[in-house]
């Protein structure tokens, strides 16, 4: 096994961008998510009251410990069954579907209870989307591109070919 040497020079800019994000997911998980003032004073619950959202704190952490150690190890030192970039597209799409709905629903359901949206979750919102953009938009346009017409659209047919019966 090879020594681990710090080089974060051996990030690409779509795993940078992915590292600093979800390091601010992971923090925004502390922070205040939904807020009710009641009159004489604020409480405030963090991102984890959505026990799903434990979830999103594992799957954060091991993004951020598998970036450190790609930064770290110049041969990893161990092989991955799937892409790497495939790898980090399923861990932050899931920590988008689960950031998006614990943003959704919020203590009190839907309706107007009074519980508002703390800092921590307009913070940990945006962040899961950005740590997901680098890899979900190569992905949907590749998608896009796949999904194109077969076949040329069809022109006007050649002169001296059938024409229109009467």
């Amino acid at each position: 096994m090879s020594d681990f040497r710090f080089d974060a020079k051996r990030w690409s800019r779509p795993q940078r961008i992915t590292l600093v994000a979800t390091a601010v997911l992971f923090v925004s998980l502390f922070l205040p998510w939904f807020t009710y003032n009641y009159g004489f004073g604020t409480i405030s619950v963090d991102g984890l009251w959505h026990g799903w959202m434990y979830v999103t704190l594992l799957v954060s952490l091991a993004i951020i410990v598998y970036l450190v150690a790609r930064a770290g190890f110049a041969p990893m030192p161990f092989e991955l069954p799937v892409a790497e970039d495939r790898l980090l597209l399923v861990g932050t799409g899931i920590n988008v579907v689960l950031t998006v709905l614990a943003f959704a629903f919020k203590p009190g359901g839907i309706g107007l209870s009074g519980i508002g949206w703390g800092f921590g979750a307009i913070v940990g919102l945006v962040a899961a989307i950005v740590a997901a953009l680098p890899y979900a938009l190569p992905e949907i346009q590749a998608r896009r591109a796949a999904s194109g017409p077969a076949s040329p659209p069809a022109g006007p047919p050649p002169p001296g070919g059938p024409g229109p019966t009467a």
